[in-house]
C-alpha cells in the first residue's frame, strides 16, 4: 500500500517538473512533425520524457491533431518547407502536455 502511494508520489513529481521545465522554455521544445499520412504540425519535446508518444527509434507513434489518428510521426528540418507549409505546420498543435 505504502510502496504504491510512494510511486503515486514519484510519477506526480515528475510530470510536475517537467511541466514548469516546459513552461520555462517557452518554444525552444517546439519541433514540426509530419505523420505517415503527409499532416504537418507542430509538437513539444521535453528530452528524456514522452508521455504523450511512444518512441520507436527516430519515429514515435503518437496521435496526429490534424488527421485525428494514431500513427507513426517523424520530425520536420524547417528549412526544407515552403513558407506555405510552414503556416500549415504551426496552424495545428499536438497536446501541449510533455
Amino acid at each position: 500500500m505504502y510502496g504504491l502511494a510512494l510511486g503515486l508520489v514519484v510519477v506526480v513529481a515528475v510530470v510536475a517538473v517537467l511541466l514548469v521545465a516546459s513552461a520555462r522554455s517557452g518554444n525552444r521544445y517546439e519541433r514540426i512533425a509530419r505523420c505517415r499520412a503527409g499532416h504537418l504540425f507542430t509538437s513539444t519535446v521535453v528530452p528524456g520524457a514522452s508521455l504523450k508518444a511512444v518512441r520507436l527509434g527516430r519515429v514515435r507513434f503518437q496521435r496526429c491533431p490534424v488527421g485525428n489518428h494514431w500513427t507513426l510521426v517523424g520530425w520536420v528540418d524547417a528549412s526544407t518547407l515552403t513558407p506555405e507549409e510552414l503556416s500549415q505546420a504551426h496552424a495545428w498543435h499536438d497536446v501541449r502536455v510533455p
